[in-house]
């Protein structure tokens, strides 16, 4: 069978081993090669993330009609919702887990190397013109005024320039995944970053991850029901958003995948539109989670404070400060330093250890994140159906 009839996840598989099994034995000069690769795919990714989010978001928005600004503000406080209560889900787990299962090796981390080895031969500048928050509030904006005056011209716009940003998403992004993964994976091991880290926070990782498993299966188990579908193979379906986030630790690079996996999940198509590239920039239960047991173990071993009145006001102000996370790896821990300075008396040195930690484990959150955001979208799709069922019938479109 040739590689190109394969579908995405067994190929975003193959790419994870083979990245994993190639960094044991290639070459530094050729682990620099893909990560040319990956440094100038990345600098396309982050110019081409706004022109996503409007190119989905606004006409998805439009097409959902004068109704469209109740369905944005339910879809943002579902998302808000479902973030800080992950939050408090991982601070009460973890505060009564890590008294038992911490050990007393997290502060020899401190002097772990954290410059990188090996770099690109080459990079190419590509600067985003519009920042992902500016883009959010331009989609909504364009979306929303469309829906109001109901305007041919407008949506016939909107409508062709999404076209143009799925062709760029089916025949260039897609195709160029695999690839990117299978650098990420082989810097990873020919770097030895993964080892070093994991090794000395074998039981953190392991918690945070049944906390991941707990909290998508809480996830669709309330998204389930309220959408009449099976939770645990609605779950399923959204696995190949799961592992190719996996890979890439973004949820904007994976917005294809998963707009693809909810569409197969039943939400209708005009839904997963307008819903998926939302949340992938507003919906971070898992980084949020990850962020918050990270930062207690650290508080825990350095003697800082952990009571839950300090915690509840940075897991509040986080789920905010997120939305302006950019769509890469690591986005989320750089929009998070302020707070862990200003709220939980981080200096310099446990920031950089909390960037350490995090960014080794980066991919789980965002995994979580994008799987999370196939039940947002059944429940808002469930929501928008009793919404049309409620409309008389000479009232709809």
């Amino acid at each position: 069978m040739k590689l190109s009839k394969f579908g995405i996840l067994p190929k975003i598989l193959i790419a994870i081993a083979l990245g994993i099994i190639c960094s044991f034995f290639f070459p530094g000069w050729l682990v620099r090669v893909f990560l040319t690769f990956n440094s100038i795919f990345s600098n396309f990714l982050g110019m081409f993330i706004p022109l996503l989010i409007i190119g989905l978001v606004a006409p998805g928005i439009a097409d959902l009609g004068k109704g469209a600004g109740k369905l944005l503000l339910i879809t943002v406080l579902l998302a808000y919702g479902s973030t800080v209560l992950s939050g408090i889900f991982s601070y009460a787990s973890c505060s009564l887990a890590y008294p038992h299962i911490l050990g007393d090796g997290l502060s020899s981390l401190g002097n772990m190397d954290m410059s990188n080895k090996l770099a690109p031969y080459f990079s190419i500048e590509m600067p985003a013109f519009i920042s992902v928050t500016t883009a959010l509030v331009l989609a909504f904006i364009l979306g929303l005024s469309t829906a109001y005056i109901s305007g041919n011209t407008m949506r016939g716009f909107l409508v062709d320039f999404r076209d143009i940003i799925t062709s760029v998403i089916t025949k260039v992004i897609i195709p160029c995944l695999p690839i990117y993964i299978f650098g990420i994976f082989f810097q990873m091991g020919a770097e030895g970053h993964v080892g070093a880290v994991l090794a000395a926070f074998l039981k953190i990782v392991g918690f945070i991850f049944l906390l991941h498993v707990t909290e998508l299966v809480f996830l669709f188990l309330v998204a389930g029901p309220i959408a009449k579908k099976n939770p645990f193979k609605a779950l399923v379906t959204m696995l190949p958003a799961y592992v190719t986030a996996l890979g890439t630790s973004s949820s904007a690079a994976t917005i294809p995948v998963t707009l693809q996996q909810a569409i197969k999940n039943g939400v209708r198509s005009e839904t997963a539109s307008f819903t998926v590239p939302l949340c992938a920039t507003i919906h971070m239960p898992c980084s949020i989670l990850k962020i918050t047991a990270v930062a207690y173990a650290i508080s825990l071993s350095m003697g800082l404070p952990c009571d839950f009145g300090t915690y509840l006001g940075f897991i509040m102000m986080l789920g905010i400060t997120m939305v302006a996370a950019p769509g890469v790896p690591g986005g989320a821990i750089m929009a998070a330093l302020g707070l862990l300075e200003s709220m939980l008396g981080f200096g310099a040195n446990m920031q950089g250890l909390m960037i350490a930690i995090y960014i080794a484990m980066d991919s789980f959150g965002t995994a979580g994140n994008v799987t999370g955001d196939g039940a947002i979208a059944l429940i808002v799709d469930r929501i928008r159906g009793h919404k049309e069922e409620e409309m008389p019938l000479t009232t709809r479109d």
